[in-house]
This record gives structure tokens, sequence and C-alpha cells, in this order.
């Protein structure tokens, strides 16, 4: 059985930038990694995380999390160790030198469901296997949803500033 709490957290700290950088039209997109090249030539993370991102997806989570009867502080600390890990996956792809925007499956959804899960198990009350179990499902769904991420319409604002690759 999925645990449906920790699901809506994953989506709603991945889902809540998404649908910012598509309002703000560029508006406030100062990226995670202060434009930071490393010695490869490559972004730190690249120019799709951004601190408004990681707020946005914070408060987010904290939100959900409090329509759900949870502790702010959880869905607070859960959106940040979620948004932190997809820029962890975000930093590993430009060290593979995958291009910016890239999917690549796993490794795009592990770092932002599989952290903050096994961090907030305890007090979300699951166990390892519930762990592994919301994981794949995020996975799954966000597979499916990413073709319509990737549409024209949904890319009309912008198809540089994207807060989830």
């Amino acid at each position: 059985m999925i645990e449906w709490r920790a699901l809506l957290l994953v989506v709603a700290a991945n889902a809540a930038p998404v649908v910012a950088s598509k309002l703000a039209r560029n508006g406030v997109a100062a990226p995670l990694d202060f434009g930071y090249v490393m010695p490869d030539g490559e972004r730190l993370f690249g120019a799709h995380k951004t601190w408004r991102g990681l707020l946005v997806g914070t408060a987010a989570c904290a939100l959900v999390a409090g329509a759900m009867g949870l502790p702010a502080w959880i869905g607070v600390g859960f959106g940040a160790v979620s948004l932190l890990g997809d820029a962890l996956s975000s930093a590993l792809k430009r060290r593979l030198r995958f291009a910016p925007g890239r999917e690549a499956i796993g490794l795009d959804q592990f770092g932002e469901a599989f952290l903050p899960l096994v961090t907030f198990a305890r007090p979300l009350g699951l166990q390892l296997a519930d762990v592994f179990i919301v994981t794949a499902a995020f996975l799954v769904l966000d597979v499916l949803v990413t073709p319509l991420r990737q549409r024209s319409w949904f890319n009309r604002a912008s198809r540089e500033d994207c807060d989830a690759s």
C-alpha cells in the first residue's frame, strides 16, 4: 500500500517549482549555484536549479504538510531535503555530461524522493519498504508526467527557466 501522505509531500516539493517557473516567466530566478563553474567546465547544478524553486518548493511542501495535519517543520525539512537531493542529482548529471534539462530516469527521481523519505521516515511513520514503494510510485508518476512538461503549450513561458529537470 502506498503511503499517500509521503507521496503528496514529494509531489508538492517537486511540482511547485515547475509551476512557479512558468508563472514567474524568468522573474526572480537566481541560480542556486550562483553560476559557479566546476573545473570540468560545467556548472555545479545548472541554470534549472534556482533559489526561487527551493523556496517555493519548500513552502508548498510545508503547506501540504499542514493541510495533512503534520507539523510545518516536517514539510519545510522534507521540501528542502527533496530539492537539495534534486540539485545533487543535477550536479551528478553535469559531471556525467548530460545536456541541461535532459531526463535521466531513476537518477532524476531518486535524490528528490528517496533522500527526504529516508530522512523523515520516522516522523512520517514509514518503514523501509514504504520508502521504496513511494520512491517507485514517484518515479512512475514523474515519468508519466514528463511528456506533458515537455509539451510546447506548457513551455510557452520559457524553455530555459524550469526549476526541475
